[in-house]
């Protein structure tokens, strides 16, 4: 499983949810662009060191972005940027999703629903019921 940025955000945030959500998937992956927005997302130094341990102990994998995933991304946005507004951080994700042949845990299926090979789980916030 691939948990998106979403998800990872409503559990920094604290929501229970989101917490049973995370724990359940132990040990699970995220796409290197998820890292990357969690890291440009923190306000602090010491922020920033709690999520790298926590990471850590939940032994997740940084799924890497390869040739084939980039151009799959190329093509969702070629495709569905129009239509669906798709977003580079959104095909990066998806396209990695689908290389891998994973499921991706979103709270934002609306951001991928319409790509036809892709496989989501939809999470649903305790804060937003």
């Amino acid at each position: 499983m691939i948990i998106d940025t979403d998800v990872l955000i409503w559990y920094l945030r604290g929501d229970e949810g989101a917490r049973k959500a995370v724990e359940e998937a132990v040990p699970f992956s995220i796409c290197v662009i998820t890292y990357m927005e969690l890291v440009q997302g923190m306000r602090n130094k010491a922020e920033s060191r709690a999520f790298q341990k926590q990471i850590q102990k939940w032994n997740v994998e940084i799924v890497q972005i390869s040739r084939e995933s980039s151009s799959r991304a190329m093509f969702y946005v070629q495709e569905y940027a129009l239509s669906h507004s798709m977003r580079l951080a959104d095909a990066l994700i998806a396209a990695t999703v689908v290389q891998s042949g994973e499921v991706l845990l979103t709270a934002n299926d609306t951001h991928y629903k319409f790509i036809p090979t892709i496989e989501c789980r939809r999470f649903k916030p305790a804060k937003s019921k």
